[in-house]
């Protein structure tokens, strides 16, 4: 059998991470993907680094109930993708993806799959299934997106050390393939002049902004895919809205840190969000929709140097979204 290389690629990871690079905040709804180039991209790098050629792309991601929605299903059928799907748990968390990632990476090992495995994610969890795909001979190669300084954006020091070499993707190629979302606001519509009969709207009168080719490219083929579940922004424990829990210390450096991710995020949402997307988010209140409650956390992690959040500070991010919302 030849020699190859194969790919395991972190959906929540890169898109996170790529956002980050090109809008400031992990939000997913902020920016447009050209998944066909950015899969090339990856695989090329791949097989440069390696100058093994490419066996198998692997994709992990979550959906509902598991099932792939348009989007998902027009990435599995690209070539040599294999489409891995975990779920979504009921308050909008990720399940079964890092555990399906960890057991491919030994089993692939164990079966003598490829020789190098260029793994794309910065998640701890899986320092010990890189070890152990290590017992196997396999050699296993961190890729990780790169910030706008150039800097390993979001790895595990943990999961640095357990593999073979951290290495970064080319800013240029992320670039190319990740576009900022930037919804200009809707052309005020044209009051008609008072005529003797009714007349029919202007024409356009409703239509949202203009789209570029991209965004049409981007819109799903078939059925509207479902909606969002959001993430209720009240402590479980107590049923009461979302309140800083004793023994957290408000004037602490992390109220400033939380004050900006929970800006970058809202900035990012009026941006991209239409007016559909904001009517929606009010209409939940007091919940927050699953796509921007990662994307606090996941800042906030970031920013403050922490893998786990403890409540004070998930229920403050929640309570601080809301009080900017209403302000701006």
């Amino acid at each position: 059998m030849r020699s190859t290389c194969s790919l395991y690629i972190d959906a929540g990871y890169l898109l996170a991470s790529a956002a980050t690079r090109v809008t400031g905040t992990s939000l997913r709804s902020g920016i447009h993907v050209n998944y066909s180039a950015l899969i090339s991209s990856l695989v090329d790098a791949a097989e440069v680094r390696s100058g093994l050629p490419v066996l198998r792309v692997h994709w992990y991601d979550s959906a509902k109930n598991g099932v792939p929605d348009p989007q998902q299903e027009r990435i599995g059928e690209l070539p040599k993708v294999k489409l891995r799907l975990g779920r979504f748990g009921v308050n909008g968390e990720q399940k079964g993806v890092d555990l399906r990632i960890g057991l491919d990476l030994v089993a692939h090992a164990r079966n003598g799959a490829s020789d190098v495995f260029f793994l794309v994610s910065g998640d701890d969890d899986l320092t010990e299934a890189v070890e152990e795909a290590q017992v196997h001979g396999v050699q296993v190669v961190l890729l990780a997106v790169p910030t706008v300084n150039g800097k390993p954006h979001g790895v595990s020091r943990h999961l640095i050390r357990a593999a073979d070499e951290l290495d970064s993707l080319d800013g240029a190629v992320v670039d190319a393939a990740v576009m900022k979302v930037d919804r200009q606001p809707a052309p005020e519509p044209i009051t008609p002049e008072p005529m003797s009969r009714p007349t029919s709207p202007a024409v356009g009168s409703t239509r949202s902004a203009v789209r570029t080719p991209l965004d049409l490219a981007a819109i799903p083929q078939g059925p509207t895919a479902p909606r969002q579940t959001s993430v209720l922004a009240y402590s479980a424990s107590t049923g009461s809205p979302a309140q800083v829990l004793p023994g957290y210390d408000e004037g602490d450096d992390q109220d400033e840190l939380i004050d900006e991710v929970v800006t970058r995020v809202l900035a990012s949402f009026q941006e991209s969000a239409s007016a559909h997307d904001k009517l929606e988010l009010q209409r939940a209140r007091p919940s927050i929709p699953r796509d921007i409650d990662s994307a606090l956390l996941l800042d906030a992690s970031e920013a403050m140097q922490k893998y786990d959040l403890d409540e004070g500070i998930r229920h403050l991010l929640r309570a601080r979204f809301w009080e900017k919302y209403s302000v701006g």
